[in-house]
């Protein structure tokens, strides 16, 4: 399985969260989405591609990611598809069956919100997605997935997209036993890890899960790297 990292926007200060679990992983592909450029470097990253409208990127960093072998590829700042999204379709044009996203939480929360639910977008159903904004892992479960935190860890899961049908939990404190989250609904907010592990599973629809517990996820360093079956 080809995994891809996208690096998406945001201000870079010291050491990032993800740090340990960049380090477990075996990527083919690197992705910058505009100023999420600067946060690659700044994590010592080769970047492959930049992909977006060039609105954020400071020059002399695009300079250097070109001067490294990296494509450029600019897009109109009036556009029908945000960033993150033509990030997405590049790694999926490009074979990816993972990605995962490494951003920070500053910003607009539109821009957040926009984000998570472009990753649990229906297009994306093939592949596993993963994302981590700051000190918060965002895990997008279809079907079956494992969780990697840590006992007494906060997880969030959240029905995206209609109604989650089928989901089964083991491994968490509040078990879920083949029940329907509705969207809107607040019933998956703040269960808890029991174990180091968790498995959740959905027969029909889509889940969020969050765990927003950066010193919890950083005890298990393989925490955004979930299983997927």
């Amino acid at each position: 399985m080809v995994t891809a990292v996208v690096f998406s926007g945001g201000p870079v200060e010291g050491r990032h969260p993800a740090e340990d679990v960049l380090s477990t992983l075996d990527a083919e592909l690197a992705v910058a989405v505009d100023s999420g450029l600067e946060l690659a470097q700044h994590l010592g990253w080769h970047v492959d591609l930049v992909v977006g409208d060039m609105d954020s990127v400071a020059p002399g960093a695009l300079d250097r990611a070109e001067s490294d072998g990296a494509t450029v590829r600019r897009h109109p700042v009036a556009k029908d598809a945000t960033d993150l999204e033509l990030a997405l379709e590049e790694a999926a044009a490009a074979g990816a069956g993972r990605v995962v996203v490494v951003g920070s939480p500053a910003g607009r929360m539109d821009h957040l919100l926009g984000a998570a639910a472009t990753l649990a977008s229906p297009r994306w159903d093939a592949l596993a997605v993963d994302a981590w904004f700051g000190a918060t892992a965002l895990h997008v479960v279809r079907r079956r997935r494992t969780l990697q935190g840590a006992p007494g860890a906060l997880v969030s899961l959240l029905p995206v997209n209609g109604a989650a049908h089928g989901v089964r939990t083991d491994g968490l404190r509040f078990p879920l036993r083949d029940e329907t989250l509705e969207a809107g609904s607040s019933r998956g907010v703040s269960n808890e890890f029991v174990t180091a592990a968790a498995e959740v599973e959905v027969r029909d629809g889509a889940l969020l899960a969050v765990l927003p517990d950066a010193a919890a996820v950083l005890s298990a360093p393989r925490a955004l790297a979930g299983g997927v079956a």
